[in-house]
């Protein structure tokens, strides 16, 4: 037999909601409203249960039995109310909608620092499925607030509007059997799907939360836009969010908990130039960024051998107008990552004097002519940091996937994320479900394969997080 209920409500200092349930004599309805206590454990809600008679699941915060939350038993328990039962279901009846926005949005270019076709699109689509509000920021994001029922907390859902190809990619998708291919299917198309698609199962089961949620379509997440939107988003004076949850790609297993920090930089080595014969023994860009490359390699091989892994790459060279000329200029573009600041700090520096020592000797060895120039840009600056595995967070995004019969994969990256774990705020990325690899590449492919348990699982993630204010 199923009634529903009132109980009271309230948020514990793990992150979940718990209900104090407790039967009527004469109806088993109780409405209440908890007052916020001053250690800002609880916070004032009022909330909506669903409970079955002889089945009632009582829910202790930690406080008062001392142990370890149960957070399996939390997700099975939010799992079973009928409203997100219902979201679920609508989840797989709702996917060729779905795969549909996945083919509209893949075939509208979105090259770095041009993604205000796509960014326009995604932003009638949240206008079409419903939110209170919707907006362009300042530096291209798309923004969507849908309101909670009973609390100031803002969580967050984004995907990323940008892919890594230049414009005038041929991003048409075409068709072989089961799998589509197309430049940026999975990356980030894919994660820009999944948030459509949860705004879309949340409004058709009606179903509310209690914190305030945003749904965000990003800009500058790939190569040298350098999480520039989400540096926005997170600047002072930015808008709330107390939660973070990037989709990026495809799969369904991978929790990423840990920010990969990156420094990239592009360096530009000048000089006067001239003809390789008649002007020989003038100083070279090209020799100098050579040794320049050599001093480094041979110092930073030394240094990332032990320690926290630390990768360094000289990505892309050029420069010089023929074979028979002495160029005017040569530039190379670096990246370094590592899993520590510290470390990222200590082979930054090696770079640099690497290169420093390099066009001084250059300019000591000249023959003629004036000395070259140096100048060193970063282009690229990621922060590293991490969100603990025991973080209630990660530990019901762990519990989502336990739930659904998916043993997860904890790990680190560089995304979206990066950002607001830097800063201390709960965040993770997770895939948007369905197979695909070749990302960064034209042969990039989809296949819709458990494409619905990706976005079931960001949806109970979200939902665990944000609380249900209604559930029946």
């Amino acid at each position: 037999m199923q009634s529903d209920g009132f109980s009271w409500c309230y948020r514990d200092q793990n992150g979940f909601f718990n209900y104090l349930i407790e039967a009527d004599k004469g109806h088993r309805h109780l409405t209440n409203e908890h007052r916020r206590r001053s250690s800002g454990v609880m916070n004032l809600l009022k909330c909506t249960v669903t409970f079955f008679t002889g089945a009632v699941v009582l829910s202790i915060p930690q406080s008062v039995t001392g142990q370890e939350p149960d957070y399996e038993a939390r997700v099975a328990a939010l799992a079973a109310l009928p409203s997100v039962a219902r979201a679920l279901e609508l989840v797989e009846e709702r996917d060729a909608r779905t795969m549909a926005d996945l083919l509209e949005l893949t075939e509208i270019p979105a090259p770095p620092f041009n993604e205000d076709q796509r960014a326009e699109r995604f932003l009638e689509m949240l206008l079409d499925l419903g939110v209170d509000s919707a907006w362009t920021d300042a530096e291209g994001n798309v923004l969507a607030l849908r309101r909670g029922t009973g609390s100031d907390e803002v969580v967050a859902v984004a995907g990323h509007l940008d892919t890594v190809f230049p414009e005038g990619t041929d991003v048409t998708v075409r068709q072989r059997g089961d799998t589509l291919f197309a430049p940026g299917i999975g990356d980030d198309t894919r994660g820009l799907t999944a948030v459509l698609a949860l705004l879309r199962v949340l409004n058709e089961a009606e179903l509310q939360t209690t914190a305030d949620l945003l749904f965000i379509g990003t800009v500058g997440e790939e190569g040298l836009g350098d999480l520039r939107g989400m540096k926005h988003l997170f600047r002072e004076g930015g808008p709330r969010i107390d939660t973070f949850i990037s989709i990026d790609g495809t799969g369904h297993t991978g929790i990423t908990h840990q920010g990969l920090g990156s420094h990239r930089y592009r360096v530009t080595v000048r000089g006067p130039g001239g003809h390789s014969w008649g002007a020989f023994g003038l100083p070279n860009p090209a020799h100098a960024l050579g040794r320049a490359i050599d001093y480094f390699d041979l110092a930073a091989d030394a240094i990332t051998r032990s320690g926290p892994r630390t990768s360094y790459n000289i990505g892309r060279i050029g420069g010089g107008t023929s074979v028979n000329s002495i160029p005017f200029e040569a530039w190379m573009e670096v990246d370094m990552r590592s899993e520590s600041p510290e470390n990222l700090q200590v082979i930054d520096e090696v770079f640099q004097r690497s290169v420093r020592r390099a066009v001084e000797e250059s300019n000591t060895q000249r023959r003629d002519g004036a000395e070259l120039s140096l100048e060193m840009e970063l282009i690229g600056d990621r922060p590293s940091g991490e969100i603990s595995e025991s973080v209630p967070f990660v530990q019901q995004a762990i519990a989502v996937s336990r739930h659904l019969g998916i043993e997860p994969a904890l790990g680190r990256g560089s995304t979206d994320s990066n950002i607001p774990i830097s800063r201390g705020i709960p965040a993770i990325t997770i895939g948007g479900g369905g197979q695909g690899t070749g990302a960064h590449s034209p042969g990039e492919w989809f296949i819709n394969r458990d494409g619905t348990l990706g976005i079931q699982r960001a949806l109970l993630i979200l939902l665990a997080q944000a609380g249900t204010g209604v559930t029946s």
